[in-house]
């Protein structure tokens, strides 16, 4: 298969995120988060555990937008927060509004925290997230003003405050990946700050860091992104995302 979209390549390294976690509970939010976490169940991961994000356990992996034809079990917000979130068997991906170069995440609030300028969801589950699950980030218009030296307000916790906060917020503390649609990122940079792992064909290292506010490190030569096989093109072209939600997410243009 031919023309691949750069949300298809966005959507193959979100999948590769979740590729070697084995059977564990994978908690993707949004739409290319879903649609990644459903690639890799279909392809490298099947032991994957997904749900419908709200208390359902899929047993397969329907198109985005449809419900679950198959239900497996039960699994109520509740029954996640005492039963999986406390021991390190997920993996979550969430959103950012700012992620900044050690790994910090805000979700919460623009501008100081004494008044800020912009009023977002407040930091939700972010903290347990981060200092009890391995947690990836999913940005999809990466821009100077997302991609930050200094969030405003720290959500999720990077690896310097979880170690400056002692063992409980380390022992499964795992900030994994960064995916935006400019490229691949994890936090394995000196003392854990951001570095770029990839970059989306048709984009270079130079665009990646002139759309950045923070020094982005690199470790030599950058490859490309990997191409999706001709098998994960039809899963996602034909099951996964048949209407093609993923390009008003992430358009071709």
């Amino acid at each position: 298969m031919t023309d691949v979209t750069r949300s298809e390549y966005c959507a193959v390294a979100i999948a590769d995120c979740f590729a070697d976690d084995g059977e564990i509970m994978g908690s993707p939010m949004g739409l290319l988060p879903t649609l990644g976490a459903r690639l890799a169940k279909n392809t490298s991961n099947p032991l994957l555990m997904l749900t419908d994000g709200e208390a359902r356990i899929l047993k397969g992996t329907p198109p985005l937008g449809q419900s679950a034809d198959v239900v497996e079990g039960w699994m109520p917000f509740r029954l996640v927060l005492e039963a999986v979130v406390p021991y390190g068997k997920r993996h979550v991906m969430m959103g950012a509004t700012q992620i900044d170069r050690h790994g910090n995440q805000n979700i919460s609030a623009i501008g100081p925290w004494e008044k800020p300028t912009r009023q977002l969801l407040g930091v939700r589950g972010a903290p347990g997230n981060t200092v009890n699950n391995r947690t990836s980030y999913w940005v999809p218009k990466h821009s100077e003003r997302v991609v930050v030296e200094q969030v405003d307000i720290v959500s999720g916790v990077g690896r310097a405050r979880a170690e400056a906060a002692g063992k409980a917020a380390t022992r499964f503390h795992d900030v994994h990946r960064l995916v935006t649609n400019l490229g691949v990122f994890d936090f394995n940079g000196p003392d854990h700050t951001i570095r770029l792992l990839s970059v989306h064909p048709g984009v270079s290292v130079d665009d990646v860091r002139a759309a950045s506010g923070c020094e982005i490190h690199v470790d030599g030569d950058v490859p490309d992104t990997r191409t999706p096989t001709d098998e994960e093109l039809l899963l996602i072209r034909e099951l996964l995302d048949p209407k093609g939600l993923r390009e008003r997410e992430v358009p071709s243009d």
